[in-house]
């Protein structure tokens, strides 16, 4: 590594990393391959969002064999099982370790502001000057609550994902759970099964399988490619970015999570939540059109799955072919909700989560606050991006999504940096 001047006011180095989880950890190892002077800095602990920010009882949606980050890999005994939160804290921890990573933990960053050449960034333990900087700082730093919450009574617990961590810390009473992909059917049938009535709000979806032809179904999208595909090979990326995370759980019964499965365990399952009007709920009534929309495109994935089989000649490995019931709903599914009358004493808002880039001063932010990228390079010169849906590929957001990206993204933010000079300036551009 070449030895530069400092500039005053600050610690130089080539590339700032921001944020120490998998996908900065991942960008960490493949700018230590290409001997890249660098610091990964972390608001918390190594893991953190995994440490602080998840329920109890969460597992990750991908089988352990497919963990996977640059020269590293699940090793453990269980390879078709599903990491708890401890585990997921331990593996991405171990890697840290194990790649001699550069981390500086409990070190907020609190602006990132563009120099003549590189970014100032700023922490709450000093500054760093760097030529290039890498924001890995996750997608899920903020609940994404609809405007809608405000125009609950008073007298409604609301919480979301983020402070939720298991039934025990939730009043008596009903329960409404908003949205319905993987966070918010697995916390219905949780609450469910804990003893309290759930109604679940269910808008657009997308339903899976556990297991298909005797594999999991993501060794299945795994094997047909279906992980890999490209941000440049879609033609609506950006609904492709908005796709709702699949209706699946990781349980060490490998079992089916869907709609029908939380309505038999007692779920109420209702329409998406259209209003809130005199402390009075609206339920959507296009709750049937959505169910069969989501059957839909689950079967379109089946049977791209077995045409993959049958052109590989895989068909004597795999299981018969298999076709799932239709979603079941009630014959008039409920329209409305009065809070008034105390049959729902909590909501809990599963509607998704947004990236916080309120410390990022560079124009990059669209209109949404999410950063203009193409596939990770940044709308402006030596910013980078991991870690967001389907970033470079479909796997993007997955941990075993973080090593092809990084990889890639390695390799352009090398070349960036070999048409720059080796010392910084020190000029605030904004």
């Amino acid at each position: 590594m070449r030895k530069r001047a400092k500039p005053t006011g600050g610690n130089t180095v080539d590339v700032v990393v921001i944020g120490a989880g998998h996908s900065g950890l991942a960008m960490s190892h493949c700018l230590r391959a290409r001997s890249i002077e660098h610091v990964v800095l972390e608001r918390g602990e190594i893991a953190n969002s995994w440490r602080h920010e998840r329920w109890d009882s969460l597992r990750l949606l991908t089988p352990n064999w497919l963990s996977r980050l640059p020269d590293y890999q699940y090793s453990g005994t269980d390879p078709d099982g599903y990491m708890s939160v401890d585990e997921v804290v331990d593996f991405v921890s171990d890697y840290a370790l194990a790649i001699d990573a550069p981390v500086r933990t409990k070190t907020k960053v609190t602006a990132v502001a563009p120099m003549d050449i590189g970014y100032r960034v700023r922490t709450d333990r000093g500054d760093w000057l760097c030529r290039a900087a890498v924001i890995a700082s996750g997608a899920c730093n903020l609940p994404e609550v609809p405007a809608i919450s405000k125009a609950l009574p008073a007298n409604v617990v609301q919480l979301t994902p983020h402070g939720y961590r298991n039934p025990r810390q939730l009043e008596p009473g009903g329960v409404l759970v908003v949205g319905a992909s993987s966070t918010g059917l697995q916390l219905a049938d949780e609450i469910r099964r804990a003893g309290h009535e759930v109604m679940l709000s269910v808008g657009e979806h997308v339903r899976l399988p556990r297991l298909y032809r005797g594999r999991d179904i993501q060794w299945w999208m795994h094997a047909c490619g279906l992980f890999d595909q490209r941000f440049d090979e879609v033609d609506d990326l950006g609904r492709a970015r908005r796709v709702p995370s699949p209706q699946l759980v990781g349980s060490k019964e490998r079992t089916t999570m869907d709609l029908n499965s939380v309505s038999a365990a007692g779920v109420q399952i209702v329409g998406r939540l259209a209003g809130v009007r005199d402390g009075k709920a609206q339920f959507s009534g296009s709750l049937r059109n959505v169910c069969a929309l989501a059957d839909l495109k689950m079967n379109r994935l089946l049977a791209t799955i077995d045409e993959w089989i049958d052109c590989h000649g895989g068909s004597h490995d795999a299981g018969p072919v298999e076709r799932f019931e239709l979603t079941r709903l009630p014959r008039a599914p409920r329209l409305n909700l009065d809070f008034g009358s105390g049959e729902v004493r909590t909501v809990v808002w599963a509607t998704g989560y947004r990236p916080d880039y309120s410390w990022l001063q560079a124009p990059v932010l669209d209109r949404k606050g999410l950063v203009r990228h193409v596939g990770g390079v940044a709308d402006a010169p030596g910013l980078y991006l991991m870690g967001m849906p389907f970033l470079r590929r479909r796997k993007s957001s997955f941990i075993h999504g973080a090593e092809d990206d990084a990889l890639e993204l390695g390799e352009q933010l090398a070349a960036y940096l070999r048409t720059l000079p080796a010392r910084l300036g020190t000029r605030m551009a904004i």
